[in-house]
């Protein structure tokens, strides 16, 4: 199957393929949940057919008797099987290009993803689907670090939830291998500093993203304690968007912290400094990942995907990295799926690498 960065010609693709790329293709475009949701509705539908069910409805044109089948998904599903490329992916795929210019070089090197989300909590999309178009978009590896339990609004991870997940995902990786699917988390900063998930499950798992959810105003000493205590904390890994600011929409300011004290720590105790791709993050601020880099930490380029359209974002994050002279051999995304293990064991024992 091509790659989903790449433009699709012919063949035309079965009726799940071209449901599951108009997807990606919305999903890549920040095109409303809605739209999203009805083709991977019916992609899911048709997948649970049986196939001649399948033939004799497309035959009888019944598709839409079925629920969560809809005029437009019938109709690229009856197109598809015919064995023509619909006109509606067509359109989609002949817009479909670069999200933004700059950082070409640097998006090459990328070899994985340290922070994705599946619908175990506030994604939209079960694990293999996030980890096959991971796969699919040539990334050798990707970490799946769903919520911790304190933010509950995204369904965050009880401790029993996250052991469950974790069989699963031993499970996935096996059957996915060579490529390799990390177990991980997005772990809740705590007011203190301290992180939200048991200790021994924490060391359970390949990497740990720690971000700031709650209480994101709060006065600039505080949060500066808040985020140090949390950078030297020897299981966290990468500092997940690290000002929490939104610039779209109604937007959030950035939380306010002493950012050279705050990046000093991070390359002190080996902890990556996360390039948040997610057009409404675009986290940290130019002005902070210059001094990110002046301090010499490690980054880690990330879509914080919660769809599979999303894990195409990369390039966000790189144009941003090449604009602040971001050097490629500090990003830990660039790195072969062994160096990065190596690295947050070492991390994790505060050792250095």
């Amino acid at each position: 199957m091509p790659s989903p960065r790449e433009n699709r010609a012919a063949p035309a693709p079965d009726p799940r393929e071209a449901l599951d790329r108009i997807a990606f293709l919305l999903e890549r475009t920040q095109e409303p949940t809605y739209r999203v949701k009805a083709f991977r509705t019916a992609s899911a539908i048709v997948g649970d057919l049986d196939p001649d069910d399948l033939r004799r409805r497309i035959t009888a044109h019944t598709l839409r008797d079925l629920k969560g089948i809809g005029p437009k998904t019938a109709e690229v599903i009856e197109e598809a099987a015919a064995g023509d490329v619909p006109p509606y992916l067509a359109r989609l795929e002949a817009d479909h290009g670069p999200l933004t210019t700059g950082g070409e070089e640097l998006l090459a090197a990328q070899r994985g993803d340290c922070h994705m989300h599946s619908d175990w909590s506030d994604g939209g999309s079960p694990i293999r689907a996030m980890a096959e178009t991971a796969r699919d978009l040539g990334h050798e590896w990707a970490v799946l670090t769903d919520h911790s339990p304190r933010l509950t609004v995204a369904r965050g991870l009880t401790p029993d939830r996250l052991r469950a997940q974790l069989d699963v995902v031993a499970e996935l990786a096996a059957e996915l291998a060579p490529f390799r699917l990390l177990t991980g988390i997005e772990c809740d900063i705590l007011d203190d500093g301290s992180l939200d998930q048991e200790p021994e499950l924490l060391d359970r798992l390949d990497i740990v993203v720690a971000s700031v959810h709650s209480k994101l105003r709060m006065d600039a000493p505080t949060m500066t304690r808040r985020l140090l205590t949390a950078v030297r904390n020897p299981r966290v890994d990468v500092l997940g968007h690290c000002t929490g600011r939104l610039v779209q929409g109604k937007g959030r300011p950035e939380s306010t912290f002493d950012a050279e004290a705050v990046f000093a720590a991070c390359a002190e105790s080996d902890t990556a400094v996360e390039i948040n791709c997610r057009p409404e993050r675009l986290d940290p601020p130019t002005r902070l990942l210059r001094l990110a880099v002046a301090a010499g930490v490690y980054f880690s380029v990330d879509t914080d995907a919660h769809a599979p359209g999303q894990l195409d974002w990369q390039q966000y994050g790189c144009a941003r990295a090449e604009q602040c002279g971001v050097p490629s051999d500090r990003v830990i995304t660039t790195w072969p799926s062994d160096r990065l293990l190596a690295w947050a064991r070492a991390h994790g024992s505060n050792e250095t690498t």
